[in-house]
């Protein structure tokens, strides 16, 4: 029987669950304004890099199609047993550590897309244009990042890397078991994804000079969207 003034004990787990909830939130809001470690010191130099900046350095060490071909090349021989990747090892292993430094850069570029509007939706999505991406995360390839890391933690891309570096460079009579087709298809995006961005904020940023001539901030270039 219910006392009155008493809540019946039923309704303690919905009050546990909203605790848990808020917990769970600024757990997430501490992460999201965390200070991410690039760990980029090991193939770049020790500068400390924006998400930016780590994406830019990325690509003057690896051109963007050579990159997705080699990653492309290392799933495939990553999952053929008895096939020893003939590439030369540290070339490999550069690209993995770069990479490794790629999606911690990508997980905070999840976050900005309220910052910087720089996606354009009224620049043709030509078909050659989009690579892999939909018109969609064309028009906002922040969106890539978003459904990359919507499902896939840093550390579960850390794991697939390991792999295909692992099963790519030795020879073995099994294959990776868990799934790496899905890492793939996001990285995949995210370096196309990338390019896409860093292309159109360069575009932005020579527009500078002219909205100071007319007297217009230029933060106003990357006002919210």
């Amino acid at each position: 029987m219910a006392v009155p003034g008493r809540p019946l004990a039923c309704s303690l787990p919905n009050r546990n669950r909203k605790t848990d909830r808020r917990s769970t939130q600024k757990k997430y809001l501490a992460m999201k304004k965390k200070n991410i470690d690039f760990e980029s010191g090991c193939w770049t130099d020790r500068r400390k890099h924006s998400a930016f900046s780590l994406m830019e350095t990325f690509f003057q060490f690896h051109d963007p199609a050579a990159a997705k071909n080699r990653l492309y090349e290392m799933m495939d021989y990553a999952q053929n047993r008895k096939v020893l990747m003939k590439d030369n090892p540290s070339v490999i292993f550069h690209l993995y550590l770069s990479l490794r430094s790629f999606v911690r850069a990508g997980y905070c570029l999840q976050f900005k897309s309220k910052k910087w509007a720089i996606h354009d939706s009224a620049e043709p999505a030509l078909h050659l244009m989009l690579g892999s991406l939909s018109k969609e995360e064309y028009r906002d390839p922040f969106l890539v990042f978003q459904k990359a890391f919507s499902g896939f933690t840093i550390r579960d891309f850390d794991h697939f890397l390991a792999e295909i570096v692992y099963f790519s460079l030795g020879s073995f009579n099994n294959v990776p078991e868990s799934n790496i087709v899905t890492p793939f298809i996001h990285l995949n995006k995210m370096l196309d994804a990338a390019q896409l961005i860093l292309e159109r904020r360069k575009r932005k940023k020579n527009e500078v000079p002219a909205v100071a001539s007319s007297n217009q901030p230029a933060d106003s270039l990357f006002a919210p969207s």
